[in-house]
């Protein structure tokens, strides 16, 4: 896993995402999906460039799907805002870094 992200498995995910302070971004992914790796390299700049500001989670809904369930992800990748434990916004598909970077800016409120 790339520096400044987190990985995180059904065992995990409330002690990473649900109970963690601020923003979180979790990445739900899988190895088998083109979109998912054509966005990956993004996904990790923007871990190193928001580091202390944003956490990025990364989550193979393979792996763990009862998660993806949960949360009702039907296409990825899908990448799912949390503040303080509750989902505030996603964005399915890969989309440019510069909107993802807006997005992130706007749920920071910066």
């Amino acid at each position: 896993m790339a520096e400044g992200l987190v990985e995180v498995t059904s065992s995990t995910w409330d002690q990473e995402v649900l109970k963690a302070d601020g923003l979180v971004l979790v990445d739900f992914w899988a190895v088998w999906c083109g979109p998912c790796r054509m966005i990956a390299p993004t996904i990790e700049e923007l871990a190193r460039e928001y580091e202390g500001r944003l956490k990025v989670c990364k989550l193979n809904t393979d792996e763990n799907s009862d998660v993806a369930s949960r949360y009702k992800i039907m296409g990825i990748p899908t990448l799912m805002f949390f503040k303080d434990g509750e989902k505030v916004d996603q964005i399915v598909g890969a989309i440019p870094k510069a909107q993802l970077k807006a997005k992130i800016d706007q749920l920071l409120g910066s």
